[in-house]
């Protein structure tokens, strides 16, 4: 299925960002049974990760699909995907939350060789969320509070071997305070900066790849279970814009878009009562100054042009999350669906 939305341009204002109007949908990949929330573009190639167990390598024109299946029979739900130059990493949500690492095939070029379990919690509440990397040899996970601290894993030696963090070592955490695992889009990296975005609708901070945390209350909306920051994205070390709202009420849209320009110690509240309402997903366009984003969630694509101050509804083609190619190519993936997007003025 390709989708081709026009909307009308007017003139911007040089500290503005461009004025994106089109936008360009091909399916790359259908497949009905799979709820999609986690990709990673790695060579081109997009790399997914889903329900009933599998993940699964499409090259941009769909020519070729590799999927593998064989988890015993757990069939795990996976949120999670990440990788390094020498493995691929997926990890499960929910107890026994499973962490799996996988080589390069030399027959297939793609990582799907070596199939290994290096990390398993077994703990009743375990239930991760997102997993990113600084380098090749340091990584982190976080998952939902566990014993009162949210559960954060690290690697130092390129995934071989994860510990998870003392709460010792951790901010105190508020009652279930956890994550959502909508859009493995929970953690923002910037250098040795790590950012991660809770239900609480607070924003963990360490400036040092995770060895010493501080936390700081946001203005988001967060009194309900279903409420909190559902992603959070980093343009430099200054700048981040997070989202969020209830994905039970997706049109309310007073108090779900914040914004940071001192690193993430103070964040205000911008679009206020203006759309878009619930998105799982928002990210930086790359190259683009810290101007332009594009939010994603169920009820369609958005865009901003003046760093989240206003936006612009361009589809109401519904997917979970995405991922940037470029400045005007995007993947995203959804209920049933991997999808190239072309941006364009």
């Amino acid at each position: 299925m390709t989708i081709t939305i026009f909307l009308s341009c007017k003139n911007q204002n040089k500290s503005f960002g461009r004025n994106l109007s089109k936008i360009w949908i091909r399916d790359i990949m259908v497949d009905s049974l799979r709820s999609i929330r986690a990709i990673d573009l790695i060579d081109e190639n997009i790399y997914y990760a889903c329900n009933d167990g599998r993940y699964g390598i499409v090259l941009e024109n769909g020519s070729k699909v590799i999927d593998n299946v064989k988890f015993d029979t757990l069939f795990p739900s996976f949120r999670s995907i990440t990788h390094t130059k020498n493995k691929l990493f997926i990890m499960s949500i929910e107890s026994p939350a499973l962490l799996y690492s996988y080589e390069k095939s030399k027959k297939h070029n793609a990582y799907i060789a070596s199939q290994n379990i290096v990390y398993q919690e077994n703990h009743p509440k375990a239930f991760y969320d997102s997993m990113e990397f600084w380098n090749d040899n340091e990584g982190i996970a976080i998952g939902d509070s566990t014993d009162g601290c949210l559960s954060v894993i690290i690697t130092r030696d390129g995934g071989e071997t994860w510990n998870k963090l003392s709460c010792n070592d951790l901010p105190k955490g508020i009652e279930n305070e956890g994550a959502f695992a909508a859009s493995d889009t929970n953690i923002a990296i910037v250098g040795d900066n790590t950012w991660v975005a809770t239900t609480a609708g607070r924003v963990y901070y360490s400036s040092d790849k995770g060895n010493t945390w501080s936390v700081f209350d946001t203005p988001i909306v967060k009194a309900k279970d279903t409420e909190g920051i559902y992603s959070i994205d980093f343009y430099d070390e200054l700048n981040g814009f997070a989202i969020g709202g209830d994905y039970t009420k997706p049109d309310d849209n007073a108090a779900n878009k914040i914004r940071t320009k001192d690193g993430g110690k103070t964040w205000e509240l911008v679009a206020k009562n203006e759309n878009p309402g619930y998105r799982s997903c928002v990210q930086y366009i790359p190259n683009r100054a810290g101007k332009e984003l594009v939010a994603i969630g169920f009820k369609g694509i958005d865009y901003s042009n003046d760093s989240g101050s206003t936006w612009k509804h361009l589809s109401d083609e519904g997917f979970y999350t995405i991922r940037f190619l470029n400045d005007s190519v995007a993947y995203a993936a959804g209920k049933g669906r991997i999808s190239k997007l072309t941006f364009r003025e």
